[in-house]
């Protein structure tokens, strides 16, 4: 999957799954926490990235440079599949 169908997939997600009720469009590079999703919106957000894309999340990457906002995720989630793929 190309990194346009990542970043799709995730702001769907975001959108259909935000714990805040924000649906209206947000850029890439805003800051989610807060604003988009709450604490718990996290814990979800990270289940659908492992079982959407195959992946595993350790707890020691769930930090703001992986997951602060759709971009990071996009690069995060990307980075994480080749690493899968290449095993």
């Amino acid at each position: 999957m190309d990194t346009t169908g990542i970043q799709r997939e995730i702001k769907d997600f975001l959108v259909k799954n935000s714990a805040l009720g924000r649906t209206e469009a947000f850029r890439d590079d805003e800051p989610l926490l807060g604003k988009v999703i709450d604490s718990t919106g996290v814990i979800e957000l990270v289940t659908f990235l492992q079982e959407r894309f195959s992946i595993v999340v350790e707890d020691d990457e769930i930090v703001p440079e992986n997951l602060g906002s759709v971009q990071n995720i996009v690069g995060y989630v990307t980075k994480k599949v080749r690493t899968t793929e290449a095993k």
